[in-house]
């Protein structure tokens, strides 16, 4: 997803003999409603560690956001926190993943906005959790 200043040029050939090819260029700057980022979490390290991520949300519009979780397929697996820094505008998500069983997983986190211009933002979670050492 485009967000911020952009820049995009093409090149064009025509059948014109005085301008047989030439630059187009599109200046634009690109305001989302919800910014995220990063836009994956990937939880990585050891499973006997517990391993943690966080991602920034923050409003975009002149309007205050407020975040509700609607569903999250990784209960038991990973934990998540939601903190408001700035009220209406700005929150993080906390991610760890709860030490246990080595391997791969994924899964997300969907949160209910009050913006209609984007009702619903899916979080994205890998987890990849190499064997602890033994004791």
């Amino acid at each position: 997803m485009f967000e911020g200043p952009l820049h995009k040029t093409a090149e064009v050939e025509t059948n014109d003999p005085l301008m047989g090819q030439f630059t187009l260029g599109v200046k634009a700057f690109v305001q989302v409603p919800v910014s995220i980022a990063p836009r994956f979490v990937v939880l990585t390290g050891r499973a006997d560690q517990a391993v943690s991520k966080s991602v920034r949300i923050t409003a975009g519009l002149d309007k205050p956001l407020f975040l509700e979780p609607e569903s999250f397929n990784l209960e038991g697996k990973v934990l998540y926190d939601i903190v408001e820094e700035e009220k209406g505008r700005a929150y993080v998500v906390h991610f760890t993943a709860i030490p246990g069983t080595p391997g791969n997983l994924s899964g997300f986190l969907n949160l209910k906005t009050n913006y209609t211009e984007k009702p619903l933002l899916n979080l994205q979670i890998r987890v990849r959790l190499a064997p602890g050492n033994p004791s």
